[in-house]
């Protein structure tokens, strides 16, 4: 049992090279060896009538059910892919299917994220892939993109603990709302985002970033705050003490503009101190100039060009940008990080010491995360810990963050569970006749409601 089961993980692992929803992609049809293959294949040689007309009629709801097993059983992983891609284009004509726990409906209609109530918890709000990589053009989570491909369908799960988040930066831009609610929990600016593998942290934090979006705000997004101190260039300066890493403050400016370009062109800075300039990426400092002066009456649109036309600027601008963030107050401000645990411990970077030695450089030497880590100030910010990238275990009081700014984000519950489980056998990745109450129990107690791990053993129910 072990070792079938140690087979198929093996042959779990998805694509990276994939879209978002590949039309034809499956983690179910990874659990196929070679030999399903031929026998499939060997089947068609004798040429069957009847198994020839199985594979081309559709049928109705019902007939599709029942001929699921036979598909699991005899067909190949192309085979398989192929058949399940048709018939999640047929069942979309079949609302009936449309059903989760105690018939409630598995979909939400409410259209936006900002119009969620307590009542489309445990249920699936539908997106659009254009959609979504016109909000959040910076990239999407991981663990979003995943479950996209696995289900074949751009929905996620609305939770309770995003409906809290979401209320609370809401409280904060929108208090009147809340005043006559004496129960509401206090609004908190700072939030640091904690909890298990697979908690849901980084979907949670691109969705908020879609509703502060949605709802206007302006929102500096790092999906892959990893990258800040990994990879790229890195030059100490020594006017001001920190390590430059320009590739990346370059990058982030360039993620900042696809969705704020407009919205920056309309901001004009308020801090004209000429900007310091340090090297450049690869090519050493800009000889006889040692800053740059913005000009009157410039934008944060022309602050931002300025640290992506040159690159001897673009760490300067960056930290200048954190402070001129500070000072916008025609429309909220959101900072948003995802893999914010890598800024409290050792980046890749090492300084040499000696000869045969060096001294790893510590995430806070960076001054990009020097700018941007500290959430000790009346700005709204969210750091997501990702524990995929783990660092190591980070102590409870960390550094810069204030007292009871941590919140743990829990796994599935018991309901939850049960909506995701419906929602897997309206998406084929469970056979139908395998699925039952009893078996959906035992895969979420088995993965104590780690969602991955949930996605991964439901197809294997016999």
């Amino acid at each position: 049992m072990l070792r079938s089961i140690a087979k198929r993980t093996t042959l779990l692992k998805p694509r990276a090279d994939s879209p978002i929803i590949p039309p034809l992609i499956s983690s179910q049809s990874k659990l196929y060896s070679s030999k399903n293959a031929k026998a499939s294949h060997g089947k068609s040689k004798k040429g069957d009538p009847k198994s020839k007309t199985k594979s081309k009629t559709g049928g109705s709801s019902s007939s599709v059910a029942s001929s699921t097993g036979d598909d699991f059983d005899s067909a190949g992983a192309d085979d398989f892919e192929a058949a399940r891609a048709r018939r999640l284009v047929e069942d979309e004509n079949d609302p009936s299917l449309d059903v989760g726990p105690n018939g409630r409906p598995l979909f939400t209609s409410t259209p936006l994220l900002s119009l969620l109530t307590r009542k489309d918890c445990c249920s699936y709000m539908k997106f659009s892939e254009k959609g979504l990589n016109q909000v959040l053009p910076e990239g999407l989570p991981t663990g979003m993109v995943t479950e996209f491909k696995e289900s074949m369908r751009p929905a996620l799960l609305v939770r309770q603990s995003f409906l809290d988040l979401r209320d609370n930066f809401r409280r904060i831009v929108d208090p009147p709302m809340w005043s006559s609610n004496a129960k509401a929990p206090k609004a908190r600016k700072q939030i640091v985002l904690d909890g298990p593998v697979s908690c849901g942290k980084s979907i949670a934090l691109a969705m908020l970033v879609h509703w502060a979006r949605d709802e206007g705000w302006l929102v500096l997004y790092a999906p892959r705050g990893r990258e800040w101190t990994h990879g790229g260039c890195f030059y100490k300066n020594s006017e001001t003490g920190f390590w430059d890493t320009p590739i990346q403050a370059e990058n982030v400016l360039k993620d900042f503009l696809k969705y704020n370009e407009s919205r920056l062109q309309q901001l004009p800075c308020q801090i004209f101190d000429p900007i310091r300039l340090g090297e450049g990426a690869g090519v050493g400092f800009m000889k006889g100039v040692e800053s740059m002066a913005l000009p009157e009456g410039a934008t944060l649109y022309d602050l931002v060009q300025m640290g992506i036309k040159y690159t001897h600027a673009a760490v300067g601008v960056v930290v200048r940008l954190r402070k001129e963030l500070s000072l916008v107050k025609d429309v909220p401000v959101l900072i948003a990080i995802d893999q914010y645990n890598n800024w409290f411990t050792f980046s890749e970077y090492e300084e040499p010491v000696t000869v045969r030695s060096c001294r790893p450089i510590h995430a806070r030497e960076l001054a990009m995360v020097n700018a941007f880590r500290s959430m000790m100030h009346e700005d709204m910010m969210v750091g997501a810990f990702s524990h995929s990238t783990a660092v190591g275990k980070l102590r409870l009081d960390l550094p810069d963050i204030p007292v009871g700014a941590r919140v743990n984000m829990p796994r599935y519950s018991p309901d939850e569970a049960a909506t995701v489980c419906h929602y897997y056998v309206r998406q084929r990745l469970v056979r139908r006749e395998a699925f039952s109450e009893e078996s959906w129990k035992k895969v979420y107690y088995l993965s104590n409601g780690n969602g991955a791990e949930m996605r991964w053993l439901l197809p294997l129910m016999r």
